[in-house]
């Protein structure tokens, strides 16, 4: 029988001192920022390790630690036409800590001054204000409210600031982070002194994050097992492909070497362009996919691409009613889609819709309404591919097809709203806090809803599909 990953087994794997905290400790962040440090440290570029923290009482922190905070990343794919199939044990993550547990191990990391990085992955929820926060609290609910709370104690102490550079995919995430630690600074009352210290020693950067990580390989866990030698709870797979772009000071580029160790890094002034294309043509894309194929009985992005019916929804999604509304070089947009579908089609790894679908409001509020309501206002009309995959989202959020994933309080309103089926669409559209402002003001978006809705709750959805793209499938199952 095969022994656990610990450095008991592995003696010579180096250590790090911590040189960077992170907020959040999943498959995505230890795929992405982890393996990142790691790269650096491997080219003696970065010599530093990160300090996780754990952003929800139930998390990671137990399983990580049985470890000695080791896991494996693998890497399978394509890049740059070779093929790529590579093991990595990361030993880029020092220690974790558990701020509802030892809430005071949290705030004492205010007091090392090696620590000059913060970074963040806690959904695309986890940027957001919680009225009940308070500085009292140990900890406090937020993400936004424990890095005010950790930012205080750093000012109290009289030290330099961070480099904090959030991960979460929303738009213009490290000025909506910057903003609502600063409301909390100011509803605490901490002082005109600290609010300056914000904004002069800290650097809040936006970011946008391109890597697809599936995950811990469920499937090939036991085959996986014997080929490393060791057992793995924590094994991740992610493709090859890395893409980070930074909205920061160019000195960033020194300060944090990514591009100097040969990643596909970007620190740039305005990062608008290139957010927009990956999050419209990749995230998009996923978005509109994942609901549809749930329902169809599909299981993975790859089943999604090799199915003929939902290839042809994906390719014509693309062409008629993303690319159109992006404003970018329309030969750049082709080569990025085609770059995404090739992706998507990816044979060596296993993306689950299920893991696309967590929090699929707030993923369709960030990667699809825009261009719902852009489309409509530019040709009068509704996309109805969109729209056909924000009825699939709403069908899917009825709870009786579907296992929805969402906070408790996105579930309380589709559960009150549902109890009305013949109102439901109207209801849900005047919900602002779901979509940021009330949608039923969008001319025909209700009506085209309900008769999505009904279409796909009578018929499957491959010949819903199939009925609104028409007679635009021009290939084959495969």
């Amino acid at each position: 029988m095969t022994q656990p990953l610990s450095r008991n087994s592995f003696p010579a794997l180096p250590s790090y001192p911590e040189r960077m905290i992170q907020f959040g400790e999943g498959n995505f962040m230890r795929a992405f920022v982890d393996w990142q440090v790691q790269q650096m440290n491997n080219k003696g570029l970065f010599q530093g390790s990160a300090v996780l923290i754990q952003p929800l009482e139930q998390g990671l922190g137990g399983m990580l630690a049985e470890q000695d905070y080791l896991y494996t990343v693998l890497l399978n794919g394509i890049l740059d036409g070779r093929t790529i199939s590579d093991r990595e044990i990361m030993t880029s993550v020092n220690r974790l800590i558990n701020p509802y547990s030892n809430y005071q191990d949290f705030l004492a990391l205010a007091e090392d001054d090696a620590l000059e990085f913060i970074t963040s992955n806690t959904t695309e929820a986890g940027i957001a204000y919680h009225p009940g926060d308070r500085l009292e609290d140990a900890p406090q609910k937020s993400f936004p409210a424990k890095l005010t709370a950790l930012l205080y104690k750093r000012f109290q102490l009289g030290k330099k600031g961070f480099v904090i550079i959030p991960c979460e995919l929303i738009d213009r995430n490290g000025e909506k982070l910057r903003e609502i630690v600063q409301r909390y600074a100011s509803e605490w009352n901490l002082g005109e002194e600290f609010a300056a210290w914000l904004e002069t020693e800290n650097t809040f950067c936006c970011s946008l994050v391109d890597r697809i990580v599936p995950g811990y390989p469920r499937d090939k866990a036991g085959e996986l097992e014997q080929e490393l030698g060791y057992r793995d709870n924590l094994m991740v797979t992610a493709e090859p492909f890395l893409f980070w772009v930074i909205e920061g000071p160019a000195w960033l580029k020194e300060k944090l070497p990514l591009a100097e160790a040969g990643l596909n890094v970007v620190v740039t002034e305005d990062m608008t362009a290139y957010r927009e294309r990956k999050v419209h043509l990749l995230n998009g894309p996923h978005t509109a996919m994942v609901s549809l194929g749930l329902l169809a009985g599909l299981e993975t992005v790859e089943d999604v691409m090799n199915d003929g019916v939902f290839s042809a929804f994906v390719r014509q999604l693309i062409e008629d009613e993303l690319i159109p509304m992006l404003d970018l070089p329309l030969e750049e947009l082709q080569s990025y889609a085609a770059a995404v579908q090739e992706r998507f089609r990816n044979p060596f790894i296993r993306h689950e819709l299920t893991s696309i679908y967590l929090n699929s409001v707030s993923k369709f509020k960030t990667r699809l309404l825009p261009v719902l309501l852009r489309y409509w206002k530019e040709r009068g009309e509704l996309p109805k591919l969109i729209t056909l995959a924000f009825a699939g989202l709403l069908l899917g959020y009825r709870g009786d097809r579907l296992q929805r994933q969402d906070g408790p309080e996105v579930l309380a309103v589709f559960d009150a709203a549902w109890k009305d089926p013949q109102s439901f669409v109207e209801v849900i559209l005047q919900n602002n806090s779901l979509w940021g402002e009330n949608l039923l003001s969008v001319p025909g978006l209700k009506e085209a809803l309900e008769d999505g809705l009904r279409m796909l709750d009578s018929v499957d959805c491959r010949t819903a599909l199939e009925q609104t793209i028409g007679g635009e499938i021009q290939c084959s199952d495969s």
